[in-house]
């Protein structure tokens, strides 16, 4: 009887090693796993915001400001060409219609051209019937051709008369650059047409 009673004793002190073993193994699971210290955390830097220097804000005005001066003479010509050509549009619609106001109403129509005030004025002897063209800017009134020689730069008044011959008139008009124009009103249709000068 004492032999198994030491059997059984050995049994139990050789099955609680393990036993204690496998308790601690299971706390270590059970246990949450250390975190980072809250101190030690490390705050994530901001990259630095991009923005236009001096420089490099002075260089693209410097580019600009060349660009608008490269361009500036081009954009100019093409304005004073745009003028003149509606000008010269403007005065050959201005003696169409003031030679077809004669024919159509029969009445006779007083034509005034005046190069200082780059003015055309229509007048008939309808009461309260007048009608005016002034030129654009930039665009001159630079001879009533003809010439008259007493009066070369005075104003020029012109009767047009119902069924009669058109006077073989031209007003020539020039713009700052020099470029000039001819409307010239033709004695055998009685139709203005448009003539270039050429100033070579």
């Amino acid at each position: 009887m004492a032999i198994s009673s030491v059997g059984k004793a050995s049994k139990s002190r050789g099955q609680g090693p393990g036993v204690r073993g496998q308790g601690k193994n299971a706390a270590r699971l059970l246990s949450p796993a250390p975190g980072p210290d809250p101190q030690n955390r490390r705050v994530p830097r901001l990259a630095p915001a991009r923005g236009v220097t001096l420089i490099e804000m002075m260089i693209v005005v410097a580019i600009v400001g060349l660009m608008v001066g490269i361009t500036f003479p081009a954009v100019s010509t093409g304005l004073d060409s745009v003028r003149l050509a509606s000008a010269t549009d403007s005065l050959a619609s201005f003696l169409n219609a003031a030679v077809n106001r004669a024919e159509r109403r029969q009445q006779p129509m007083e034509l005034i051209i005046s190069p200082k005030d780059n003015l055309l004025t229509l007048y008939s002897n309808e009461p309260g019937f007048t009608r005016e063209l002034r030129l654009p800017e930039g665009i001159a009134i630079e001879a009533v051709l003809p010439v008259d020689p007493d009066d070369p730069h005075g104003a020029r008044r012109l009767i047009l008369m119902p069924g009669a011959t058109v006077p073989g008139i031209g007003i020539q008009i020039a713009n700052r650059r020099g470029t000039r124009r001819i409307v010239r009103l033709d004695p055998m249709t009685g139709f203005p047409r448009v003539e270039s000068v050429n100033t070579e």
